[in-house]
């Protein structure tokens, strides 16, 4: 078993520094099914001197191959990264993601374990068992120490497939075609690519063990304007997504159903509760030393933006057919 661990950034230098040192210094056990191990790095056309910045210090990263593109997304990204690859098995996290030592040894227990689990299920079958493997994610604003971070019931995450934190045979990605590069703005193209994964009859096999802390700054209201932006993206990219498979579960997915609109209407009172009117109290909460409760309340109006945005862009769509 050979990893490649694919890493898409664009602008992320400070914490990508970390995120790749943590990966460099990976503690594989005696006689590990792991062969061993790459670091697929593509910049997607970073502008704040990351490549420049791998290039001066890649002594201290032999296990990592960089690449770049135009800035693209992450969907064409991850292709890039996946066709350079050089492993039969690819393990996808994001260059905000900082890692713990056993992190790819817990990812190939649990491919192991799979294996053996879903294989006795299937002896007649004539293909391999589909499976991957699904990490944990935990949440961090603690730049300097963000492995310190406790798991926290905000972490918990429902979703099938995400690339936060992914180990699966590259073999399946080919089969279903990797990741569609239409998704060029902020959202769900992992999670689409998820779709045709089920479909294909994929099991997911969580993999706790395997953690990852996800490092983002604590919440300033500075950082609303541009959150506000992503999910009117994540809006529009939600109708693309609905458009390829237009199914219910999909519709809940992207918020767009009667029920969302009602309750993130009815919580942000018809979007009079926003980024304005809320922007004293969140700043007072914020000067308490209570950020990450702004964030969840901020998130009230920024769902309201996202049913708008996933609403104006289903009725755009309709008015273009």
């Amino acid at each position: 078993m050979f990893f490649s661990v694919v890493i898409p950034t664009y602008n992320r230098k400070p914490i990508l520094e970390k995120c790749l040192r943590a990966i460099e210094h990976q503690q594989l056990r005696n006689g590990s099914v792991v062969e061993g191990y790459e670091v697929v790095l593509v910049d997607d056309g970073s502008t704040d001197g990351t490549l420049e910045w791998l290039e001066s210090h890649k002594s201290e990263f032999p296990h990592v191959r960089s690449h770049a593109q135009d800035h693209k997304g992450p969907a064409a990204a991850r292709n890039l990264g996946v066709e350079q690859a050089k492993g039969d098995t690819i393990i996808f996290i994001d260059s905000d993601l900082v890692v713990t030592e056993h992190f790819l040894q817990a990812h190939a227990d649990a491919l192991v374990q799979g294996q053996q689990q879903l294989g006795s299920v299937s002896e007649a079958a004539p293909e391999e068992p589909r499976f991957f493997t699904y990490g944990w994610v935990i949440n961090t604003c603690n730049f300097e120490n963000p492995t310190s971070e406790p798991y926290k019931l905000t972490d918990f995450s429902a979703a099938y497939f995400a690339t936060g934190n992914v180990a699966i045979a590259r073999k399946w990605l080919e089969k279903v075609g990797l990741f569609d590069t239409r998704f060029q703005l902020y959202g769900w193209e992992d999670l689409e690519l998820g779709v045709r994964l089920k479909q294909l009859g994929l099991k997911l096999i969580k993999c706790p063990e395997a953690v990852g802390y996800h490092w983002h700054p604590p919440f300033a209201l500075d950082q609303i304007p541009p959150m506000i932006d992503r999910e009117i993206q994540r809006g529009r990219m939600g109708v693309l997504f609905y458009e390829k498979h237009p199914t219910w579960e999909v519709r809940m997915m992207i918020q767009m159903t009667w029920l969302h609109r009602l309750l993130w209407g009815i919580l942000s009172i018809g979007g009079r509760l926003n980024e304005r009117t809320m922007a004293p109290f969140l700043q007072w909460l914020i000067n308490q030393g209570k950020s990450q409760l702004a964030l969840e309340i901020a998130r009230i109006f920024l769902n309201w933006y996202n049913v708008q945005g996933v609403y104006a862009a289903y009725s755009e769509m309709h008015q273009k057919k």
